[in-house]
């Protein structure tokens, strides 16, 4: 039921708060060029609705790249979801071209705040949106590559379970900070070419063009809580070993889709959010941010320390919400007879309930009824509800206060911020905690060391326990909490940017026209020139 909550409902919701973010920010960004003349001649609501257009051809290419999942014998499952996807972004890739040409002029001229004119270039959008296919396929293959089982870095965490919990959780928090390098360079990257070629309505289309095959990329991520629903009924049906054997590696390839899938929103949150972060500049007049400024300076550290607060709200309502439920499961135990029963009938074969006995089953079943499974589910739904009411506060209060008592320039500063310590720390997270899992999924396989084989029971996965029970959080509450944080801040910021908004520098195009009365000889002058220019034309 967790699996299923957490992530198919919530990675859901995050991407569809990206989706209709990203789209939301590109279409306000575009609104200021439908005056332009080179846009009004060719489709004056082209930039507006091109977001729009691009999304909902996403729409259709997931649903096309989805015919190209196929698996046939013992073939690795993750290679035919890459399929699906690769293919996907490719159609998208042909079809974006074409619609980009068709909504944008070839070019067009616009006035900066400072009076100087820049030239747009449809190539450069469509640029803009290759550069956003491009980072989130790349985020999926770094994300697989730190969190992937059988992988180099995942190894690197087994191999230092054989000592004990304690550097077996050392080593998942070193992989978890180096997995950061890579992704926020490459997101870095993506930013500046994107403004490079279209400005920060480039950095929007980005954003949208990345997540245009949410559809695909949500099924790929479901396709984890899928597996791991698979094997826990096996489990229940107590079907064959080997049964449980395939489900395990189908549920490995699972962990790793859903830490692609969670890799892959925040990605999508960063280009959101930096897209919402253009709006609110343009919403609130703000040409420059200047970070030497006091008020900018500490806006920015509040907004680094705030993902940290934010993470540590998310980790004690686990911490607290799993303490209720097994003191739950502790008096369950102690007080229903029946359950009692079963826990000696576990504790005679150690846990192997393949070996029981025809009586003995029938306890165990008798166990199955008594247990009150519908008092776990209370604890868990309630702490979800009710936990998750200061950080909701802090998200929407924090970006208000900043606004309306330091201005809009505090405001700017606290959200770069955010963006820029909640990326990092989302990241961190989110990697380091699909590894703890799938390093405890390849010691359940079986892993030799130092000619002894370390399987399930052994103290070695034992250790690689703790470190996905450490994990779990880190990989299901905290990191992708805090994409919701960076992009509620930056949409609260964008709702109230009018009421904060700072005076409008005047452009050079602002000042009031000076008419002069010409002279009888300046006049003259003109007609003479427009004479001569008509005389040529017709030579």
């Amino acid at each position: 039921m967790g699996d299923n909550v957490g992530d198919v409902a919530g990675m859901g919701a995050d991407l569809f708060e990206s989706y209709v973010g990203a789209i939301l920010a590109s279409m306000v960004l575009g609104v200021v060029f439908i005056h332009m003349p080179q846009i009004t001649d060719h489709f004056q609501l082209g930039p507006v609705l091109l977001p729009l257009a691009l999304s909902a051809v996403g729409i259709l290419t997931s649903i096309f790249g989805t015919f190209f999942v196929r698996v046939s014998g013992n073939a690795d499952p993750q290679k035919a979801l890459n399929k699906g996807e690769f293919i996907s972004s490719g159609v998208m890739v042909v079809l974006s071209y074409f619609l980009i040409t068709y909504f944008l002029p070839e070019s067009w001229m616009f006035m900066q705040p400072d009076g100087s004119m820049i030239e747009y270039t449809a190539l450069g959008v469509f640029y803009a949106t290759l550069i956003g296919l491009g980072i989130g396929i790349g985020i999926g293959k770094i994300t697989e590559y730190y969190t992937g089982s059988g992988g180099k870095a995942v190894q690197s965490i087994v191999d230092k379970s054989h000592t004990g919990a304690a550097t077996n959780i050392i080593a998942g928090l070193e992989l978890g900070m180096k997995s950061t390098a890579i992704p926020v360079i490459g997101l870095a990257a993506a930013i500046i070419f994107s403004y490079h070629f279209a400005g920060l309505y480039g950095i929007a289309i980005a954003a949208v063009a990345m997540l245009a095959n949410t559809g695909i990329q949500l099924a790929v991520d479901a396709y984890g809580p899928i597996a791991d629903n698979a094997g826990g009924i096996a489990e229940m049906c107590e079907l064959p070993k080997e049964v449980r054997q395939k489900t395990d590696k189908l549920d490995a390839v699972g962990n790793t889709t859903a830490a692609i899938g969670k890799g892959f929103a925040i990605a999508s949150a960063t280009l959101t959010a930096l897209a919402l972060f253009a709006a609110f500049m343009t919403q609130a007049n703000i040409v420059v941010i200047d970070v030497s400024q006091p008020l900018i300076m500490a806006g920015l550290l509040v907004g680094g320390m705030l993902p940290y607060l934010f993470s540590s709200m998310a980790m004690g309502a686990v911490g607290r919400a799993a303490q209720k439920m097994i003191n739950e499961v502790r008096r369950q135990f102690a007080d229903i007879p029946e359950l009692k029963n079963a826990l000696e009938v576990l504790k005679k074969y150690d846990g192997d309930v393949s070996k029981v006995n025809a009586e003995e089953k029938k306890i165990m079943e008798k166990a199955e009824h008594a247990a009150q499974y519908e008092k776990c589910v209370e604890i868990s739904t309630e702490a979800s509800l009710k936990e998750m009411i200061m950080p909701g506060l802090l998200a929407v209060i924090a970006p208000a206060v900043v606004g309306f008592l330091g201005g809009a320039q505090m405001l700017g500063g606290m959200l770069a911020g955010v963006m820029a310590s909640g990326v990092l720390l989302a990241i961190y997270q989110s990697n380091a905690g699909g590894a703890w899992d799938n390093a405890k999924k390849m010691m359940e396989e079986g892993v030799m060391h130092e000619e002894i084989l370390h399987g399930k029971g052994s103290a070695s996965h034992k250790a690689t326990v703790v470190g996905d029970t450490v994990g779990d959080p880190f990989k299901d509450t905290s990191g992708p909490s805090l994409n919701i944080l960076i992009k509620l801040m930056t949409v609260v910021a964008l709702v109230i940017a009018p009421s904060i908004a700072e005076k409008k520098p005047v452009n050079k195009s602002d000042k009031p026209l000076e008419i002069k009365q010409k002279s009888a000889v300046e006049k003259d002058a003109e007609k003479d020139s427009k004479t001569i220019s008509w005389y040529q034309a017709k030579q």
